[in-house]
């Protein structure tokens, strides 16, 4: 049985961190890909981790690269590269200068791995996945943005501190743009099948959901010389998985929405099945009066960030 190739497109923290979780996971062979101007860096760290394969009793093929052509004929393409988030830098600020590099990045993907799904992490997140996708020529299914299993995560690891349980028992559900404009769905936020409304007082689940949205701001602050990467990297790796797998997991991914939700020709966060094909099906949920203006100020502002990227 041919094992799943997953190239990962920059080998800095989250990148690395991506390979690190799949390999553990034995998701497939692994391409680490970094630019030449840091010959060996790439190979460098694919090979720390390949070595580390006898301990964990994983089985992949993990090699590091500075050119595309070990990638060839991926089945998925996980896009970490770009610039990182400075103090005091928001995710809008990086937008001209990703662009270019996510621009490249996607073009190689679709010369390289013409049926590969991909994966896109680089910020500003629901602005670069529309880069991705327009320079890659992929069909829409097959171009995600991952936020929203990000975005979940902090708000259950939160919620979970907040009523004195395992995360595990937390289910949430996120929509909208990455970061600071999404939208958290109270009602459809559970612990243990409980409504989270009454396990939380209303004023101290704003502040939850005020910090979960700060998230990354949070960690960037704490760390002051880079950013998020461990819950970052998880989250892509288990989008990789779904797909890898066919898993036809239920996550909430920056998917391309024409009809759906009326928004009409961008990537933003929603509820997706995902599998072997990519986004395999947009799930559309029933908002209220509130939860929809909300929704709608987030895809305003998504597509406020898309006018200003030039492809």
């Amino acid at each position: 049985m041919r094992r799943a190739k997953i190239s990962i497109i920059g080998a800095g923290n989250v990148g690395a961190t991506a390979a690190h979780w799949a390999a553990s996971k034995e998701l497939g062979d692994i391409v680490l890909v970094d630019i030449p101007a840091v010959e060996g860096m790439p190979q460098g760290k694919a090979l720390d981790l390949y070595e580390s394969s006898p301990i964990e009793g994983f089985d992949s093929r993990i090699i590091g690269a500075t050119s595309y052509e070990p990638t060839a004929n991926s089945d998925v393409v996980i896009v970490t590269a770009g610039v990182a988030r400075k103090p005091g830098m928001s995710r809008d600020d990086l937008i001209n200068i990703n662009t270019g590099i996510v621009k490249t990045v996607a073009e190689n993907v679709a010369r390289h791995s013409p049926n590969a799904v991909m994966i896109v992490v680089s910020n500003p997140l629901d602005a670069m996945v529309y880069v991705a996708w327009k320079a890659s020529g992929f069909p829409t299914k097959r171009v995600i943005g991952q936020a929203g299993v990000l975005d979940t995560a902090r708000f259950r690891s939160f919620l979970a501190q907040e009523v004195g349980c395992s995360v595990e028992d937390v289910q949430a559900l996120l929509l909208g743009g990455h970061g600071d404009d999404m939208v958290p769905l109270a009602r459809y936020t559970f612990a243990g099948g409980i409504p989270i409304t009454q396990l939380v007082k209303k004023d101290r689940l704003e502040e939850i959901i005020k910090r979960a949205r700060n998230g990354g701001a949070e960690i960037v602050q704490l760390l002051k010389t880079g950013s998020a990467y461990y819950a970052p990297a998880a989250a892509t790796v288990q989008m990789a998985e779904a797909v890898v797998r066919d898993k036809k997991r239920i996550l909430p991914c920056a998917a391309y929405c024409d009809k759906e939700y009326g928004i009409g020709g961008y990537f933003v966060g929603v509820p997706v099945v995902l599998g072997t094909d990519g986004v395999e099906r947009i799930i559309e949920v029933e908002l209220d009066a509130e939860e929809r203006k909300m929704f709608q100020n987030s895809v305003d502002h998504v597509k406020e960030l898309v006018k200003s990227v030039k492809v």
